[in-house]
């Protein structure tokens, strides 16, 4: 097998880890929301928690697992957690802006957004967050 075959199997594993993580922190915040909000926690506060839960697993999970890079570096860190915040100004465009002008309906405007974010994320993180150095 070439180096490129080599490299091209590897981006295909990596691409299904980033699937395999980002389903299953998906899942873990509507659990954790559904539980908090059952366990009384008002909405926003349900949300922030759920969100927060998702975000710090994801982010251990893209690291270690999907990306195979070492958590404790501050830049990347933090080059995350833009990520994240330019996913979330994305998702608000979509659903809050984009979506009413076009007429669309709530959920279409969710399931535009479900769909764009993971591909938005999967680039930025292979190209920013998780590069190689130099």
């Amino acid at each position: 097998m070439s180096a490129a075959d080599a490299g091209g199997q590897r981006d295909w594993g990596q691409l299904g880890r980033f699937c395999v993580t980002g389903g299953s922190v998906a899942v873990l915040y509507v659990l954790a929301y559904s539980g908090l909000l059952a366990a009384g926690l008002p909405q926003a506060g349900a949300n922030a928690a759920g969100f927060g839960l998702a975000v710090a697993v994801q982010y251990v999970l893209q690291t270690r697992w999907t990306f195979r890079r070492p958590l404790a570096e501050p830049g990347q860190a933090a080059r995350f957690a833009c990520t994240i915040a330019a996913g979330f100004a994305v998702s608000a465009l979509i659903t809050g802006l984009l979506g009413p002008a076009l007429g669309l309906a709530p959920w279409l405007a969710a399931a535009m957004a479900a769909v764009l974010l993971p591909v938005q994320n999967y680039v930025i993180f292979r190209l920013w967050v998780y590069a190689a150095p130099g």
